[in-house]
């Protein structure tokens, strides 16, 4: 029998070509140089941009040169470390291995590039934006996969951080920050008469109406300071800021020029102020914030704990997070800007103790921002004629504060606008502004005790205001169109030197107003031409009012004073004492555990509460919260945020709380205005 034919062999598969190491690396070089390209669409320039148009952010943090060369060159390297290290490690996997990975990290860069773009222009927000952002990155990368050009545009794409980090440090207004270049103020002239010490204080974030009362007048029981203030100065109505930015209201208000560029708030870029008007002359005492408009041959700058390359690092991450978010939001890092306290900066007390027991110094010192501590401390009388500048971020968010000057904890991440939140964004302003008006208090008792109140002129004011109308909260160019009365009208009140009744002035005052008076009120000239008009000339003929979203671009509308909103009357329900109540339902309250140990002595109180409620409980119920069985807040049930609460309530009261664990109780209010209380987890 004969042999069955054995089977063909099987061919051999040849293995895959072992590239030479020049191949090797070049394929590597390549794939990333198309990561570095994508990092910086995605990370580099999106961030660089923010920072760039933010000088302010690295002057508030008293930041250095090298300190911000050193975060610029890792925004632009860093983020791409670590892709560069998963692609050496997946080749430890074989080709393809590496080439998957490859074509993963392009796809996700490309869905994050897609939710940035996608935000900017389509309507698409949260989940569905990142659904179609996924798609988009999904088949970006199948496109790279197949085809040759998407590969080859990334490669030459990669000139694009080095292009970024340039735009930043020769072009962006943050430029001027990094490398200041301009020439020497001019000085002011002095002329004949007396050259009164000048005490100067700019508040922040502050509308006039806020201040107001029904009537139109300062609120006295509400802000006993403001109004012991307008009694004894000259207080302007009708005056507005000029832009609801600080970096451009501050330099406008201190050269008397409305804002013509974006220029860094940074004397390199303003020379002509009244830091330098007046500096040939004055003794110069400035405590400045977000600007740094005083040159180092007249001031000299202070050194803060919150600066260096670790809270340039925390507060930049803080920022990518919102840029890189596929929701909307205010990217502004002013938002993130707070005042250190006393005791944060390591300051010794500027004060004894007042004997004024309604402002607990005595157990609150520690709270009192150091800024202002040192600006207290220098108010002293001179030899010399002296300005006393202060800038402080006050009331400006974020708001912390109570009244009394107690501190308390909230969500960075709390919502500020929308059904229920820009009613409590507002309580939580007015209660800060309560505690600001407690440090115009001590300003006007240092001043009468150490004698400069006759003597000096003396400025309070506020750069620009805040709108708390719901659907336009804030003070960008929507708010400004929808509620200008809020975001443009501040206070403006001016003492000067001997002057003993108060008086109010409703012409038409605009910020620029400010160094032509100051000029006039202290007998010097100032070298340059200046677009604002003294107080000590006839008022302007034009009403209408110039305010700059963006400079040299001015809105106009028109002028007159502003009377309060309508805002919504407090429940009849806050300070009532609550007995037994039948119980029914359930809420979590995110810091209950914050009232099993309370200490009040230490300046610290939970008197913002929030949490969730089951869905079964409808939008628009009401809720009123109790501490110790004294009702403190009523509030309503609101949508959940993205952080899942369903309410928020301020307790601005702080005689609500003891020493020791503290009785928090959440009740439902029916519509017949039942109490249903209910448990607590």
């Amino acid at each position: 029998m004969a042999e069955a034919p054995a089977p063909p062999a099987a061919p051999e598969i040849p293995p895959p070509p072992v590239l030479p190491p020049a191949s090797l690396w070049r394929s590597e070089l390549r794939r990333l140089l198309e990561v570095i390209a994508l990092v910086g669409l995605v990370v580099t320039q999106p961030l660089l941009d923010v920072l760039g148009r933010s000088p302010d952010f690295f002057l508030f943090h008293r930041a250095g040169r090298g300190d911000i060369l050193l975060l610029v060159a890792l925004i632009a390297v860093a983020p791409t470390v670590p892709f560069a290290l998963l692609g050496t490690l997946s080749r430890l996997a074989g080709r393809a291995a590496r080439a998957a990975v490859h074509t993963l990290v392009v796809g996700l860069l490309l869905a994050a590039l897609a939710v940035q773009v996608g935000r900017h222009t389509t309507p698409l927000r949260g989940v569905p934006l990142l659904l179609a952002a996924g798609l988009a990155g999904a088949a970006g990368a199948a496109a790279h996969r197949r085809w040759r050009g998407p590969r080859r545009v990334l490669r030459v794409a990669a000139v694009g951080p080095p292009v970024f980090v340039g735009l930043f440090l020769f072009a962006s207004p943050a430029s001027a920050v990094v490398l200041p270049r301009g020439h020497a103020g001019a000085a002011g002239v002095a002329g004949a008469g007396v050259h009164p010490p000048v005490v100067m204080i700019v508040l922040d974030e502050l509308p006039l109406v806020s201040l107001l009362g029904p009537d139109g007048r300062i609120d006295a029981d509400r802000y006993p300071h403001f109004a012991e203030l307008a009694r004894g100065s000259t207080w302007y109505r009708n005056a507005t800021g000029v832009s609801g930015w600080t970096p451009y209201a501050l330099p406008a208000m201190l050269t008397g020029r409305y804002p013509a560029k974006p220029l860094a708030p940074h004397y390199s870029q303003y020379p002509d102020n009244l830091f330098t008007a007046l500096g040939g002359l004055y003794e110069i005492r400035a405590e400045e914030s977000i600007t740094r408009l005083c040159p180092p041959s007249r001031c000299e700058q202070p050194v803060s704990p919150e600066q260096g390359l670790g809270v340039l690092l925390r507060e930049s991450g803080k920022l990518l997070r919102q840029v890189t978010a596929p929701v909307d939001g205010r990217i502004d890092p002013e938002d993130s800007y707070r005042e250190l306290t006393r005791a944060e900066a390591g300051l010794d007390a500027a004060e004894p103790v007042p004997a004024d027991p309604k402002f607990r110094w005595d157990t609150l010192d520690d709270n009192q921002p150091a800024r202002f501590t040192s600006f207290l401390a220098g108010l002293r009388p001179s030899s010399r004629p002296t300005l006393h500048f202060l800038h402080l971020l006050m009331p400006h968010s974020p708001w912390a504060y109570l009244p009394s000057g107690a501190h308390y904890a909230a969500p960075e991440d709390l919502p500020n606008d929308g059904a229920g939140w820009v009613d409590l964004a507002r309580q939580r302003h007015l209660a800060q502004l309560g505690y600001t008006d407690r440090l115009i208090g001590e300003v006007l008792r240092t001043l009468r005790a150490t004698g400069l109140y006759d003597r000096a002129l003396i400025l309070v004011t506020a750069d620009h205001g805040v709108s708390f109308t719901r659907d336009w909260q804030g003070r960008g160019m929507d708010a400004i169109s929808h509620a200008a009365g809020q975001v443009a009208w501040v206070p403006m009140f001016v003492k000067e030197p001997g002057q003993r009744a108060g008086r109010v002035d409703d012409r038409n005052w605009e910020h620029v107003d400010l160094l032509p008076t100051i000029a006039d009120e202290t007998h010097m000239r100032i070298p340059w031409r200046m677009e604002g008009r003294s107080a000590r000339q006839p008022p302007r003929r034009q009403t209408d009012k110039r305010f700059y979203d963006r400079p040299g671009e001015p809105v106009i509308f028109p002028g007159g004073v502003p009377s309060r909103p309508a805002w919504p009357a407090p429940s009849p329900l806050v300070g009532t004492r609550v007995g037994d109540r039948p119980s029914g339902g359930t809420a979590k309250v995110a810091n209950l555990d914050a009232f099993r140990a309370v200490d009040p002595a230490h300046g610290e109180l939970p008197a913002l509460v929030w949490g969730t409620l089951p869905a079964s409980v409808p939008d628009g119920t009401m809720l009123a919260v109790a501490v110790n069985g004294t009702i403190g807040a009523v509030v309503p049930v609101v949508p959940r945020d993205e952080g899942g609460r369903r309410f928020a309530a301020l307790l601005p009261d702080d005689r609500l709380f003891t020493a020791g664990a503290n009785r928090l109780d959440v009740y439902q209010v029916g519509a017949d205005g039942a109490l249903r209380r209910l448990t607590l987890s």
